[in-house]
């Protein structure tokens, strides 16, 4: 919701900027969404390393 409040002022104030900003956060999500996806790799991968070097802990009941 604030977000939105923010470009309702944006485009009062300056609305040729809000209009371009309305086009591109589609565009610039598209192109991020990659990264995101990476990220989401990356961070399963540390879990399950994490989990592997404390299934010892776990397994004595530490």
């Amino acid at each position: 919701m604030l977000t939105f409040l923010l470009w309702i002022l944006l485009f009062i104030f300056c609305w040729p900027l809000a209009i371009l900003a309305v086009i591109a956060y589609p565009i610039v999500w598209l192109l991020l969404l990659p990264f995101r996806l990476l990220g989401v790799a990356v961070e399963g991968v540390f879990r399950f390393l994490k989990g592997l070097i404390m299934l010892p802990a776990r397994v004595l009941g530490a």
